[in-house]
C-alpha cells in the first residue's frame, strides 16, 4: 500500500505545481481545510473517491490522466487531443509524420 501512497502524493505534487498553485490555495479552492492537500502530499492521508474527483476536476485532468505519469502536462495534452479531432485526414497525417519523426529515437 505504501507504494500507491507515494505515487499518488508525487503525482499530486507535480500536477499542482504545473498548475502553479500552492497546496493551501488548492485546498481552499476545492472547499477543504487549508492543510488538506498538504496532508495528502505528506502521505498522512488519502482523499475519498469523491475528494479525488474534485482534485482531478480542479487540476483539469481525468482520473486516468492523473495516474498516467507519461503525460507531463495533462491540460495541454487534452487541448492537443481536441485540436487533433478537428483536423481533416491530410492534416492529421502531417501531424502524425511530425510526431513520428520526433519520437523516432525515443523508443
Amino acid at each position: 500500500m505504501h507504494d500507491y501512497i507515494e505515487v499518488f502524493s508525487a503525482r499530486l505534487i507535480a500536477l499542482r505545481k504545473a498548475k502553479g498553485v500552492s497546496a493551501r490555495e488548492m485546498s481552499l479552492d476545492i472547499g477543504q481545510g487549508a492543510s488538506y492537500i498538504n496532508q495528502i502530499e505528506k502521505k498522512h492521508k488519502l482523499p475519498s473517491l469523491n475528494g479525488f474527483f474534485y482534485i482531478c476536476e480542479y487540476l483539469g485532468v481525468t482520473p486516468e490522466e492523473f495516474f498516467d505519469e507519461e503525460i507531463k502536462s495533462p491540460a495541454e495534452f487534452a487541448d492537443a487531443i481536441d485540436g487533433l479531432k478537428k483536423l481533416d485526414a491530410d492534416e492529421f497525417l502531417h501531424i502524425k509524420g511530425v510526431l513520428d519523426a520526433l519520437n523516432k529515437n525515443k523508443k
